[in-house]
């Protein structure tokens, strides 16, 4: 398959063109998602206290996987 140098060039401009291109979700079109029915959790009071419950078994906050400090001490 041999495929000429301008047609190369080309799709090569045409695959880096679609790397530029604007969000599809506008900024006042954002509100919508973070709308109470995209949340994962029914209860947003209880998941904040089964959130405070696993972070004090684990003896530790941020026990759910967040990045540390850099200390190795994680």
């Amino acid at each position: 398959m041999n495929i000429a140098p301008l047609a190369r060039v080309s799709l090569v401009l045409l695959a880096l063109g679609a790397c530029a291109c604007t969000p599809w979700v506008k900024p006042y079109e954002r509100e919508h998602l973070a709308d109470q029915v995209m949340s994962f959790d029914r209860d947003p009071i209880a998941a904040g206290y089964l959130h405070h419950v696993y972070e004090a078994r684990e003896a530790a906050r941020g026990a759910e996987g967040g990045s540390g400090g850099g200390c190795g001490c994680n």
